[in-house]
């Protein structure tokens, strides 16, 4: 039985990946500093044998250390981030300390204590507004956003940790997450929980222009099985993958219309 640390375990992802790592008889160790995670975001799994919860701010290397070498994981699912294009340019001095920051010190963790393998969550943004569709792992990256950059950045040096110390780094670039725990009040929410909140209550969901620009939108159980495959199946090498549908939906779609 193996054991994974998830940072950002409260999160949208992290709780979803959570469940799916004990639902599958790994011992998990959830790490999150509560900026943006919630508790009952892991009601379910409370008190269960397999799951602790940690308060730990990856951005302070010593506590974050000090939980791997407690943790001894044979895999990190490293979650936790400013997860926003538009706080990454309100605050770009945030978003350079909670993903850029934080990934180095992921990869200098997984360094000193021979962690095995690393699982990083990347985004679409490192594309930026690359005209091949469907997007592909080896289409050309320019990233337009602080968030973006820090993303393509952190790629970039745990391939180089990777690479110099001998673990091995899946880097997932998720599209457009939707599902349960998505948090609709959060001015960068998800378009998909913007929706479905306003029309629980008989609203009509806001939808600008003609409505027919469209997203690659996966639900957030795929992303979680993407995520614990990534962890822990059998002969994976560096890379990166789309965590994506491929398929394209337009807004009238999602409200229901054409």
């Amino acid at each position: 039985m193996a054991n994974v640390l998830v940072t950002g375990a409260a999160g949208f992802i992290g709780s979803h990946t959570c469940e799916h790592l004990v639902a599958a008889g790994y011992r998990v160790v959830g790490l999150d500093n509560f900026r943006t995670g919630r508790r009952e975001n892991l009601r379910s799994l409370a008190g269960h044998p397999l799951f602790r919860l940690a308060t730990v701010d990856v951005t302070d290397g010593s506590a974050f250390e000090t939980a791997v070498a407690e943790a001894k994981p044979e895999a990190i699912i490293h979650l936790a981030a400013l997860v926003s294009v538009p706080e990454s340019l309100q605050d770009p001095v945030a978003n350079f300390r909670l993903n850029l920051v934080a990934t180095f010190h992921l990869a200098e963790a997984a360094r000193r204590h021979h962690v095995p393998r690393l699982v990083f969550a990347s985004s679409a943004a490192v594309y930026g507004n690359a005209t091949e569709v469907p997007l592909r792992e080896d289409t050309p990256l320019h990233p337009l956003s602080p968030y973006g950059g820090a993303k393509l950045a952190s790629e970039s040096l745990l391939f180089s940790h990777a690479r110099s110390f001998g673990f091995t780094v899946r880097c997932q670039r998720y599209f457009n997450v939707f599902g349960p725990r998505q948090d609709p009040r959060s001015p960068y929410s998800g378009v998909i929980s913007i929706f479905a909140e306003k029309m629980s209550r008989g609203v009509a969901p806001p939808i600008f222009g003609d409505g027919e620009q469209s997203r690659d939108f996966i639900f957030v159980q795929d992303v979680a099985r993407a995520n614990v495959l990534a962890a822990t199946q059998p002969g994976q090498e560096n890379g990166v993958a789309n965590i994506c549908t491929g398929h394209a939906t337009s807004l009238n779609r999602v409200a229901g219309g054409n």
